[in-house]
């Protein structure tokens, strides 16, 4: 084997290097991040401290309260629920009324109502599943006031939730998760904003656009007038990536040589999407004492996420049997940059839905039938390969706490995670919640497909046009955002049954997760004892993928069968769609 020859399938050994350099930088971040957000979220002074706790200090006497008042979990929920619904109110008016705003050099007139619901649910729930172009329907100040600032808020959201449900674990005997306001601002000020502002200056560096001028007119060879888009871009990049948010500030996102130039500005976009993620299991370790415990859920995202990539890379480099049979070798690029090549797009496409990202280099829709589909299950899993920040993590521990419930029932105890009893009302609040994404995504796509003015949005015919379908609805309740690209969704129709899917996909997940930590926190600690599972090693690591898989399989096997699967063998047999 060399480093340029092919290995099985057409993977190479090449490809396979920068699959395992992107994860070592994953894995050297994890502790140093981890550290430098449980000290944040515990309070404890960082070296941002002098300047920013001022600033921190400021914002809560403006919102009226203070680091000092814990809140039950009832009330944490209702501080995030207003916050969002304001965010909701204020981005839903500002595309209503982009035409008569200022910093819109273009002219973009208001958005319709339709769209601009979808876009304003999309947003704030950390989707950004768009159904305009960027660069040709949104003003300046949107993109600026609104779409960046919920992608930062959005994220915050995420992460704080994440805090809360970790607190519940944490504490013992109490009544409180801690303070949504504090978790949010926290969050936002010490996290999010000063690692944008380093991208932001990484990526101008690179060549992003960073600009409040207007489009810029070039002549072509030919002698005609285009219109080369530019504007903030580097910035809403910065914060797209790194909150898991995934909108482009441009329609082909970051296949865009504006939004994605190089080799280098692709590594350091998906380093950022699983940066924080990634890091949240340390933080997770560290306030339950005991690191191991955050390392085991890493490993266990880490075994689903290198099997996704695997199973990607291997069928898009393996490419289309019926391009072979014209005498044409190598894999699949349809749909592919070709600065990027197969093994990046493959890995990015895998980051992205792992993570409630939603940016893609690659046309998620031009994927081999097997290829498309692990960007599905993915998705269909609840996205805790990582996931959204904080949303991932979350997510993940309820599937956790079904785990230790399902051990219990092996070994005939009572089950327990860190100390704490997992009874019938945590078990029922996660069950609730896991449960929901499959009815969201099911449930739409079922009437979807058989409602004639919804298929007439579909572009492909047969598994593919279903595939299209189930994608959109699978991407909104998880609240990812990419597309199969094929499937025309701004219509009424899609527009308000997309937007519903987001906007429960997000917050009935959020709300039984803050129930079990308002339940967790008031229980005491049990010491372990030698009948105590134990929760930081291999064995409970096999349970919890097998838990994830299972419940995975169960519900979306026969969605599945009827559009990836069957379109595979079908390719097999000659015939495409």
């Amino acid at each position: 084997m060399t480093l340029n020859g092919m290995t099985l399938n057409g993977m190479t050994l090449n490809g396979w290097l920068q699959i395992l350099v992107f994860c070592g930088i994953i894995i050297a971040l994890v502790k140093p991040l981890g550290g430098y957000m449980t000290r944040v979220f515990n309070g404890d002074r960082t070296f941002l401290s002098p300047v920013l706790r001022p600033i921190e200090r400021g914002l809560y006497r403006l919102a009226g309260t203070s680091e000092r008042e814990d809140q039950h979990w009832t009330a944490y929920a209702a501080g995030m629920l207003f916050f969002n619904l304001a965010g909701f109110l204020v981005l839903y008016l500002l595309q209503r009324l982009q035409g008569s705003l200022p910093f819109n050099p273009e002219g973009m007139a208001a958005v319709g109502p339709e769209l601009a619901f979808n876009t304003a649910a999309s947003f704030v729930t950390n989707t950004n599943w768009q159904n305009y172009g960027g660069e040709s329907t949104m003003s300046y100040l949107t993109q600026m006031v609104g779409l960046a600032v919920q992608n930062f808020v959005s994220a915050a959201t995420g992460i704080a939730v994440a805090v809360a449900l970790i607190r519940g674990f944490a504490r013992a005997s109490g009544k409180s998760i801690g303070n949504f306001w504090v978790d949010m601002t926290r969050s936002t000020l010490y996290v999010l904003l000063p690692l944008c502002i380093v991208l932001t200056m990484a990526y101008v560096a690179l060549g992003v656009p960073q600009t409040l001028g207007a489009y810029v007119s070039a002549t072509t060879l030919e002698g005609a007038q285009q219109s080369i888009a530019v504007g903030p871009v580097a910035s809403q990049l910065a914060i797209k990536m790194l909150g898991t948010n995934g909108g482009g500030f441009f329609n082909a996102n970051s296949a865009h040589p504006f939004e994605n130039p190089d080799a280098i500005s692709n590594l350091i976009q998906m380093v950022s999407i699983f940066a924080i993620g990634a890091a949240m299991t340390n933080v997770f370790g560290r306030m339950v004492g005991n690191q191991r415990q955050g390392w085991a859920i890493l490993s266990t995202m880490g075994v689903l996420f290198l099997a996704g990539v695997a199973v990607c890379y291997w069928a898009e480099a393996a490419g289309n049997p019926l391009v072979h049979a014209l005498g044409l070798e190598g894999g699949n690029m349809e749909g592919k940059e070709v600065r990027f090549g197969i093994p990046l797009s493959a890995l990015f496409a895998v980051i992205t839905t792992a993570a409630s990202c939603g940016a893609v280099n690659a046309m998620h829709g031009s994927f081999t039938a097997l290829g498309g589909l692990i960007p599905l299950i993915n998705m269909e899993l609840g996205e805790v390969v990582i996931g959204g920040v904080g949303a991932g993590f979350y997510g993940i521990l309820l599937f956790v706490v079904l785990a230790i419930f399902v051990a219990g029932l092996m070994v005939g105890r009572t089950p327990e995670y860190l100390g704490k009893k997992i009874e019938a009302k945590e078990v029922k609040m996660a069950v609730l919640a896991i449960l929901c994404l499959p009815g969201v995504m099911l449930t739409f796509t079922a009437i979807s497909v058989v409602l004639p003015s919804a298929v007439a949005s579909v572009g492909n015919a047969g598994p593919h046009g279903f595939s299209e379908i189930l994608y959109a609805y699978t991407s909104a309740a998880a609240n990812n955002g990419s597309a199969f690209g094929g499937l025309s969704g701004n219509t009424p129709w899609f527009n308000i049954t997309i937007g519903l899917a987001m906007l429960i996909g997000r917050f009935m997940i959020i709300i039984p997760a803050l129930a079990i930590a308002g339940s967790l926190v008031t229980k005491k600690t049990v010491p372990a004892s030698a009948g105590t599972f134990p929760t930081d090693g291999v064995l409970f690591v096999g349970l919890l993928v097998g838990v994830i898989l299972i419940v995975g399989g169960l519900t979306f096997f026969p969605a599945l069968a009827l559009g990836p699967i069957v379109e595979h063998f079908a390719m097999i047999q000659s015939q495409t769609f």
